[in-house]
């Protein structure tokens, strides 16, 4: 009877966690795409095509395979023993999937861009408290220096990511936009910045640690050097291809200068679409990680890279149904985005993520990448931005761990009930 019970719960949990990445795909990747797609450098068919390739490359490509994290950081797991604390954890997990899932379809319904990483550790707290409180757990197990970590993220992600991309399109609007040649300048300056992005974005794919694709051992200097190269090589590449641009029949400086880049804007954004992939798949996939450890008593059992591919496709068809939803509030509510714009935002989203995981500081990529997007409205000054758009954004940060434990408690109470 406890076996089929177990069986049971453990489909189940592998559903949620299907529903939890169709909500990453419709509400997550969205914001790597939302700034390319709001300022006209893709059309949002092309974007959901690209972001759909590179998020499902990184999910399966990098993807988390283990249970660490949701092991280690969040909550004790191993507290439960037996066939009880089986049920106990198993419960726990699908109804922490399926309460942050419920969270993140309402919150993508009103197209606000929230953090699944907040969302699933608001889910599995909230089944760690009700836990303790029915004595399934000692209340010692929740990882409260955690939950200070992510509380501290709602300053720390859109800061860092507005400051980074304020100061570049400042850069931007200084050396290019108001200069006196701004095809000159921006054909002077443009292999300088590709330079830069692919010295960045190489040092974030060598250096981070991506243990799948067996990266996680190579040495900073190392790392520093090769990124190095592969910057100043695609400098040179670029400098190659820019040098002979001319413009279009019908178009004028300016328009030059933004579809040049809208080239950068998208790479930058199927960068941080293939990092959403490696690591936020977790934010489905972890939990269902820890439940199939418990289900099988293997501490260090690892998804199977079927679930990895299926739950990347997943996360590509919520991207396919309802990505259009907070691609329109991050490319077009909060503030105009040119191709400029949203090259300094999506890179200054990506930048901070890299530094402040470098320097162990706790960061949300959903979260950087709306504070590049306010950063740059602030060039322009703080009546380019729509302040109210900003209050729902912010009120909905705030509410997600709540609002997911709340849920993730209520469903817990539920299936404890009927079993």
């Amino acid at each position: 009877m406890i076996l089929a019970l177990l069986t049971v719960l453990l489909v189940l949990a592998f559903i949620a966690a299907m529903y939890m990445a169709w909500t990453i795909g419709a509400n997550d990747v969205a914001n790597a795409m939302g700034t390319s797609v709001g300022s006209g450098a893709v059309t949002l068919k092309k974007a959901i095509i690209i972001a759909g390739i590179f998020d499902l490359l990184g999910a399966i490509l990098v993807g988390s395979h283990v249970t660490a994290t949701i092991k280690d950081e969040i909550i004790d797991l191993d507290s439960f023993t037996g066939d009880n604390g089986k049920m106990i954890v198993l419960s726990g997990m699908f109804a922490a999937l399926l309460g942050t899932a419920i969270f993140m379809t309402i919150a993508t319904y009103f197209k606000l861009p929230v953090s699944t990483g907040h969302g699933i550790v608001g889910g599995v707290v909230g089944f760690g408290l009700i836990s303790s409180l029915i004595g399934e757990m000692d209340i010692t197990a929740i990882n409260g220096y955690k939950l200070l970590e992510i509380s501290a993220s709602w300053v720390i992600s859109p800061l860092a990511g507005g400051v980074l991309a304020f100061v570049l399109f400042a850069v931007i609007k200084r050396y290019v936009l108001h200069s006196d040649n701004v095809i000159r300048a921006v054909k002077r300056m443009s292999p300088l910045f590709v330079g830069v992005v692919f010295f960045i974005l190489s040092l974030s794919i060598i250096y981070k640690g991506l243990a799948g694709l067996g990266l996680d051992t190579v040495p900073f200097t190392h790392a520093l050097l090769v990124s190095a190269e592969i910057g100043v090589l695609s400098g040179l590449v670029c400098r190659l291809l820019v040098r002979d641009l001319r413009l279009k029949k019908g178009e004028s400086d300016f328009d030059m200068v933004e579809r040049i880049f809208g080239f950068l804007l998208i790479i930058t954004s199927c960068y941080i679409a293939f990092a959403h992939g490696a690591s936020d798949v977790s934010h489905a996939i972890g939990p269902l990680a820890a439940v199939i450890s418990i289900y099988f008593n293997d501490p260090v059992s690892s998804v199977p890279l079927w679930i990895l591919i299926v739950g990347g496709a997943v996360i590509v068809l919520g991207i396919y149904t309802w990505g259009y939803k907070v691609m329109e509030t991050m490319g077009r509510s909060i503030t105009k985005i040119t191709p400029s714009r949203g090259f300094a935002a999506t890179f200054g989203a990506a930048t901070s993520v890299l530094i402040c995981s470098k320097l162990g500081l706790p960061i949300s990529t959903s979260h950087c990448a709306v504070g590049g997007v306010v950063g740059v409205g602030f060039v322009k000054g703080a009546g380019s931005i729509d302040f109210k758009v900003l209050k729902k954004i912010g009120l909905s940060w705030i509410i997600t761990i709540p609002a997911a434990a709340f849920l993730s408690v209520v469903i817990f109470l539920i299936i404890i009930a009927v079993t």
